[in-house]
């Protein structure tokens, strides 16, 4: 079983209420009727009613069972508006404009997350990262204070000898483009709860990324992966962690036996933390192009789940995300 059918089965286990601001979009639509035919969620779609009906209709999209919510008539607008205005108004946020932002779908969404309307949200067919982040931290915030979102990665990989049976998770890979050593190690420790609560791994071995092993080089940045190291062993004492290292120190027991001995990681690393993100990101998509792993990303690090997709994604891969947000959410 893959460990996207796992996070399906886990979904359909206690499904809950996903609400998709993009819900007149082609692809959202047909897996909105997938999620509800296999029982995955409950996909709250916001827009105009007609348009979305018409559209699946085109489609041959069943999305009867759906809950349909136009932003621009909701009866709930107002109360929304209303919470959004005390939340925001000392940051100068007007009453006015309080209405305005709610009629924005996702802005809508975010606040019905925020109140637990819905137990998460899914979205970018069309919008891109920034834009559910946005809101999202000004609302929903971070779990912890002064905490950071981050991504993780999960890269399921032919060979079964690596990793978590073939399962590799990879972090941070498309959010923040040069992290602190603190917030590299507040990565490292919201990576390996991913891994563990919604990957179904059950001892995360976390390896943080370098172009050093153990001492083999110095520069500024070995040092910031040594010292996010001990910040996260000093955070998450319980935490198997080890760094700095290299990729095939990480994965190739040989190589991590020889490099790295006495390890508890080395060769054996089923969670990799990239010391920043133009790292994380080319080795992600080396590994997806030339490894041929399959993947898909969920969102770390807010206070309830909201994921993010790649524009160019299928409708499989939003049903997916959707599954993972459910998960998430318990």
């Amino acid at each position: 079983m893959t460990v996207s059918e796992r996070i399906i089965e886990k979904a359909i286990a206690a499904p809950k209420a996903i609400v998709l601001p993009e819900g007149d979009e082609p692809r959202t639509l047909v897996a909105a009727a997938e999620v509800l035919r296999r029982k995955i969620a409950f996909p709250i779609l916001l827009g105009n009613k007609d348009i979305i009906s018409a559209e699946a209709e085109k489609l041959g999209a069943d999305i009867d069972g759906a809950t349909i919510i136009d932003p621009e008539c909701s009866a709930d607008a107002e109360m929304l508006a209303g919470e959004l205005y005390e939340l925001r108004k000392n940051k100068g946020l007007t009453p006015d404009n309080a209405r305005g932002l709610v009629r924005d779908p996702m802005y809508y969404a975010v606040m019905m997350v925020k109140l637990g309307l819905a137990s998460g949200l899914v979205s970018g067919a069309v919008n891109t990262t920034g834009d559910m982040l946005r809101p999202a931290l000004q609302i929903i915030k971070t779990k912890r204070p002064g905490g950071i979102v981050s991504s993780a990665f999960l890269m399921e990989l032919k060979d079964k000898n690596i990793g978590e049976d073939g399962l590799l998770v990879y972090s941070d890979c498309v959010v923040v483009p040069d992290p602190t050593a603190e917030e590299l190690a507040q990565i490292a420790i919201d990576t390996a709860q991913t891994a563990q609560v919604l990957c179904g791994i059950p001892q995360p071995r976390v390896a943080m990324l370098s172009f050093s092993t153990k001492g083999s080089a110095d520069s500024d940045s070995v040092r910031k992966v040594r010292q996010a190291t001990e910040l996260a062993k000093g955070l998450s004492p319980e935490l198997c962690i080890d760094g700095e290292m290299q990729f095939d120190a990480a994965i190739i027991p040989e190589i991590g036996s020889a490099k790295a001995p006495g390890s508890p990681v080395a060769g054996r690393a089923n969670v990799l933390v990239f010391p920043d993100l133009q790292a994380g990101n080319i080795g992600y998509k080396i590994t997806q192009r030339i490894g041929d792993a399959k993947c898909f990303a969920v969102l770390q690090g807010l206070a309830a789940p909201c994921n993010d997709l790649s524009r160019g994604c299928s409708a499989d891969d939003i049903v997916k995300t959707i599954a993972a947000t459910v998960a998430q959410a318990e």
